[in-house]
């Protein structure tokens, strides 16, 4: 039988189960036991469960160290429980770092701030590529040591611009693309290339000021609150499941300019809180709504 010790670093690594089924009694029980069968320590376990939608929602993560069965034995095991529960179940691993893609257009202010936060070990992935349809972030890729691709996107070139953007992507091997304000509309082929792995981020007036100048149109009705919402993108336009939200308090002191800048400050804090959630798989999407365990 193989042994986590097959595996470089196992030792130090922990499996993660992301698990959620119709709610019926002894889910808990059967994940516990499949893990204690193979020697396995469970360091965290959380659990939730949607009493409307009877859903149950786990996340279990458990030390590899003298666990009795290799990574695909592992996933064998999990399916045949999957199967036992009508249970969705997801196998990962916390030592395969997740390989990200930032996309942005003309706003430094997220991709800046995400660089910022991997260069300096707060997001423990790796940055795979940076990509925009504008030239502006070049040297700030660079200064990074991330390979930068500049995507025009041409009138009546949208389509043949976003398959080279796939191409790149696929060819970087990326799990997770986030839209570091990237304004271009993905269309629906490239969402279902990464069904739930593209995150968002925008303002939290929606549906109140839509369109263009959303801070000029929030100033002209004296709003009392600027939020933002991280999300992953579906076909609805910033309709997808919510991952992260947050505001700050303004008054009839703020103008524009500082409704803006406020927004670009929880814009870059919020947006990491997401990225962060979704490479440390903490996240369970079931219907338009998610889960993220802390």
């Amino acid at each position: 039988m193989n042994t986590a010790a097959a595996h470089p670093g196992a030792a130090d690594a922990n499996g993660i189960l992301l698990l959620s089924c119709p709610d019926r009694p002894g889910i808990v029980s059967a994940v516990a036991e499949l893990i204690f069968r193979h020697g396995g320590n469970i360091v965290h376990a959380e659990q939730h469960t949607d009493t409307e939608a009877s859903v149950f929602l786990q996340r279990v993560e458990f030390g590899l160290r003298g666990f009795g069965l290799s990574r695909d034995e592992l996933r064998v095991a999990v399916e045949e429980l999957g199967a036992r529960f009508g249970m969705t179940a997801a196998v990962r691993f916390s030592d395969e770092r997740c390989r990200v893609a930032l996309l942005a257009s003309r706003e430094p202010h997220c991709l800046y701030d995400l660089l910022a936060r991997w260069r300096g070990g707060e997001l423990p992935a790796d940055v795979a590529l940076v990509l925009s349809n504008h030239p502006d972030h070049a040297a700030t890729a660079e200064h990074f040591g991330v390979p930068y691709h500049h995507l025009p996107t041409e009138p009546g070139g949208r389509e043949a611009q976003e398959v080279a953007m796939v191409d790149l992507l696929r060819a970087a091997r990326v799990d997770l693309v986030v839209l570091a304000r990237y304004m271009q509309i993905l269309s629906p082929a490239m969402i279902a290339a990464y069904p739930h792995r593209i995150i968002n981020i925008h303002h939290s007036f929606l549906p109140a000021f839509v369109g263009a100048r959303p801070y000029h149109q929030a100033h002209e009705r004296g709003v009392k609150l600027v939020g933002v919402t991280a999300h992953y993108a579906t076909d609805d336009l910033d309709q997808g499941p919510i991952i992260a939200q947050d505001v700050v308090h303004v008054s009839h002191r703020d103008d524009v300019a500082d409704l803006i800048r406020r927004g670009r400050d929880l814009e870059k804090s919020v947006l990491a809180e997401a990225v962060l959630a979704h490479i440390e798989h903490r996240i369970l999407v079931y219907g338009n709504k998610t889960v993220v365990f802390t």
